[in-house]
């Protein structure tokens, strides 16, 4: 027959294995909801390096603040000869849309309105200020994935419509918004 001592102890026995339980069932629960945010930050941004989503993760980035990461350089590219035309306005659709930013989506009528009508100048300083912002959070290894990876979409959007009356690969006016995106993540 247990004593009272011994039935105390098989009390603290559980309390503690319950305890740790509900400690590791917490830790699992925030490993899958990384993993889930790592996934949709993947999605929305193309970036594809682990070490960058998990520090984005660690940053409390939210995939919709990444996605307005990586469509503020291509609108903003787009415009930079002062005007979108129908084959930047498709790649940087067709991108967004395959990056998860679906039609119909307030995210994507957002997009539209910006390629119909330029966006305010204030958009890309508060892009810049942030992204300098970010990056110094960011490892010079994470700093160099997350820049080009934002800059190998914006340099297809300036080379879709083929430069200056399609010759060439990018107007000078888009080479010095790329430059300037550039700087930011210096």
């Amino acid at each position: 027959m247990a004593t009272n001592l011994t039935l105390q102890a098989m009390a603290l026995e559980n309390a503690f294995f319950l305890q740790e339980d509900k400690k590791l069932i917490e830790k699992l629960q925030q490993m899958q909801k990384m993993q889930e945010t790592k996934e949709a930050l993947r999605a929305v941004s193309g970036i594809h390096n682990d070490h960058v989503l998990e520090k984005l993760v660690k940053l409390d980035i939210q995939p919709q603040t990444v996605a307005a990461l990586a469509v503020i350089p291509l609108v903003e590219t787009a415009w930079a000869d002062g005007h979108v035309d129908q084959k930047e306005r498709q790649a940087i659709l067709s991108m967004v849309e395959g990056h998860g930013v679906k039609k119909g989506s307030i995210e994507h009528g957002l997009l539209e309105d910006w390629l119909g009508h330029k966006p305010s100048p204030k958009l890309l300083d508060a892009w810049v200020h942030y992204v300098e912002g970010l990056c110094q959070a960011l490892t010079p290894e994470e700093r160099n994935e997350f820049k080009e990876t934002i800059l190998h979409d914006v340099r297809a959007v300036a080379e879709s419509s083929g430069g200056f009356l399609g010759l060439g690969k990018s107007s000078g006016p888009e080479k010095a918004m790329i430059q300037k995106l550039e700087k930011a993540f210096s």
